[in-house]
């Protein structure tokens, strides 16, 4: 199962990044995200699995299929780059594998000097939802706020230059 969610993972990531059209490419990520939360569900990290879900493939993907739709050029490919442009992210992609792969493969491991706790889902939503000392209750409402006024602004920008094509006509 790991094989499969990891070649569903690396294959949509490539056709993701190599797609000519910004509403598949987003389609692409989506799939992405989907096929991580399955290898969190997987290790029995249900709460990750949950968040990667509902967070990342619920809603970031809805703000980043909504942005792309209020784009004027949805339907038609995007340009492409000239091969010269093309080597130098190609060189660095796999120079990044490289020494990724070092890295895991010289890797010696460390010894544990605790044993691990178990955490709970109730633990981490009473702590989420704590007004004390170390509870994260306004973050997520700062957050909040600062998502809905970027969600307006992009609005008022896309709305401006509607208006603005429509005068020039």
């Amino acid at each position: 199962m790991f094989y499969l969610l990891s070649a569903i993972i690396i294959g949509f990531a490539v056709l993701s990044v190599t797609s000519s059209k910004l509403y598949r490419a987003t389609m692409y990520l989506l799939f992405v995200l989907i096929a991580v939360s399955g290898l969190y569900f997987m290790l029995e990290y249900n709460f990750m699995g949950a968040v990667q879900l509902s967070v990342y493939a619920g809603g970031i993907m809805v703000l980043f299929i909504y942005a792309v739709m209020m784009t004027d050029k949805i339907g038609e490919p995007m340009r492409s780059i000239s091969n010269k442009r093309k080597i130098l992210p190609v060189v660095v992609t796999i120079g990044t594998a490289a020494l990724a792969i070092y890295a895991i493969y010289s890797y010696q491991g460390i010894a544990a000097t605790k044993e691990a706790t178990v955490t709970t889902v109730e633990q981490i939503g009473s702590k989420l939802l704590t007004y004390e000392a170390g509870g994260f209750v306004l973050p997520f409402e700062v957050i909040s706020i600062l998502l809905l006024a970027a969600m307006i602004g992009a609005i008022v920008i896309a709305k401006a230059k509607k208006l603005v094509n429509q005068e020039k006509n």
